[in-house]
């Protein structure tokens, strides 16, 4: 367990007392809200409720979980601790070579393996041919393997922790974030620089390959004119009736009809149309 400053003593000690809970359970959540960098926490405390979550501006979990008054503690005392950790120096400066986190060393800032304009990682460590550096500030992740360094885009990952399990990099390896664990190589890589004990050179974001200009031919531009074939259409027309026997009809009809007329049973007017519409049948 990494030293605490006088000052973070102090601060421990107050917020215990404010929240009436011990000093030990106020470290546990210190040292889960600086592992989550300020943004949350897991933690295990059975004065807190046993296994416990918090997450800044989000829900806060604790094992008993009916139990309201010890969630608003756990959120007050998160809450507090994180402005604290990000105003005040809290832990006492590591020497060369002391602290374990999750497996991995930690590694003295004096010997800067990763690009200068990182700046100064929040954490970092290494183990072996591996060795990284957590840059929360410009959501960067500066990773040494091999004697090569790349720098990786941590997206919105607030990375709290290193795990690595039996074998090399990078599968074995996990970091932990709010979101769980997750693999180094499922991050985007936007530089990197050959391995040294101080690096001054800068990381250059790193131009994705262009996409590949495949020519294909392009498709036949065959324009072929659509058939203009029209049938004319027939100019057929029957001829007029010359058949004898249907003028000898209509002549008949004019003749009874006029007999009608005659008679006064058809008007001048009817006798006229219909004897003008038999005529045109001719």
């Amino acid at each position: 367990m990494q030293l605490l400053t006088p000052a973070g003593d102090q601060a421990i000690a107050d917020l215990a007392r404010r929240y009436g809970v011990s000093t030990d359970a106020v470290r546990t959540l210190l040292d889960a809200v600086s592992a989550g960098n300020g943004g949350m926490a897991q933690f295990y405390h059975s004065e807190l409720g046993g296994n416990g979550q918090w997450m800044r501006g989000g829900m806060t979990m604790v094992g008993d979980m009916f139990n309201s008054g010890l969630q608003s503690t756990v959120s007050g005392l998160c809450s507090e601790l994180s402005s604290l950790l990000a105003s005040t120096q809290v832990y006492a400066p590591l020497p060369q070579g002391s602290s374990n986190n999750g497996g991995f060393m930690s590694m003295n800032s004096g010997n800067n393996w990763w690009p200068a304009d990182l700046g100064s990682p929040s954490s970092s460590g290494g183990q072996n041919d591996a060795r990284y550096a957590v840059f929360p500030g410009t959501r960067r992740l500066a990773v040494s393997r091999n004697g090569q360094v790349t720098v990786y885009d941590t997206l919105d990952h607030n990375i709290g922790g290193v795990q690595q399990q039996q074998g090399g990099w990078p599968g074995s390896v996990t970091f932990n974030s709010q979101y769980g664990s997750f693999g180094v190589d499922s991050l985007p890589i936007v530089g990197g620089l050959p391995d040294s004990s101080a690096a001054p050179a800068t990381s250059q974001p790193q131009s994705p390959p262009p996409a590949q200009a495949w020519n294909a031919e392009p498709a036949p531009a065959w324009n072929a004119p659509a058939p203009a074939w029209q049938a004319p259409a027939p100019a057929w027309a029957p001829p007029p009736a010359t058949d004898n026997g249907a003028q000898t009809d209509i002549l008949a009809t004019i003749e009874r009809m006029a007999e009608l007329h005659r008679k006064g049973i058809l008007s001048d007017a009817e006798f006229a149309a219909k004897k003008s519409e038999l005529l045109s049948r001719l």
